[in-house]
């Protein structure tokens, strides 16, 4: 597949990351032209230090309420300021899952409303981790639905964290098939979670994906 570097939101969240890790994952999407870089909260003045000079627009990618997602709305949106103030251009909002759970589905409508608000704001744009790993097929529909409405910009399978069967779940591309079914057109799928193969990028991309979420990104794209 040509171009496939444009899909990728090349990404470094491991607790462990020093700078030095955070520099190269930079020099990497500068040399193979990837869409954004993914890093933790602390490192985005880092990399917009790091990408200023650039010759093509990397997008500068944070998460907030990361991995678990259950910070107060309050809390999340504090985050979400502080990241856009750093020079953030995209957001990988973790949704509240025990709210929803719990059915507190407005509550998380609400949520997820005002975070794409001040993103939009700022010409930012929202996606929303939903955890396809704990949802079944009414889940995933009343999330993606929920997600429509809030006007998030994409919806992203996983954080990478989630467990199934005892076993790390990530992206998968029959959810991604079966979120595109249900999402409107302008709402974008990320996938993300496991994915470190060629193969594994382009069904993806095949299922409905437009951004691939991934530590591997130099892996996928060479095909090392």
């Amino acid at each position: 597949m040509d171009h496939l570097s444009a899909y990728i939101d090349h990404t470094l969240l491991s607790a462990t990351a020093s700078e030095t890790d955070v520099r190269k994952i930079c020099e990497e999407a500068w040399i193979h032209q990837f869409k954004a870089v993914c890093v933790s909260p602390t490192y985005v003045p880092y990399v917009v230090e790091m990408l200023e000079f650039c010759p093509i627009k990397i997008e500068i990618a944070t998460v907030i309420g990361f991995p678990m997602g259950y910070s107060t709305t309050a809390v999340k949106v504090a985050e979400a300021r502080e990241a856009l103030q750093s020079g953030a251009s995209e957001l990988d909002v973790v949704m509240n899952l025990s709210q929803f759970k719990s059915m507190a589905y407005l509550s998380i409508r609400e949520e997820l409303r005002q975070l794409a608000e001040l993103a939009h704001e700022q010409n930012a744009l929202l996606k929303v981790i939903i955890e396809t790993a704990y949802l079944d097929s009414f889940d995933l529909y009343t999330v993606c639905e929920i997600c429509a409405e809030a006007k998030a910009d994409f919806v992203k399978t996983s954080t990478g964290f989630a467990v199934s069967n005892g076993s790390p779940a990530g992206a998968d591309a029959e959810i991604v098939r079966k979120m595109r079914s249900i999402l409107p057109d302008e709402v974008q799928i990320k996938a993300s979670g496991g994915i470190k193969t060629y193969e594994q990028a382009v069904a993806m991309i095949e299922a409905g994906a437009t951004r691939i979420g991934t530590s591997s990104g130099v892996a996928i794209v060479t095909r090392a």
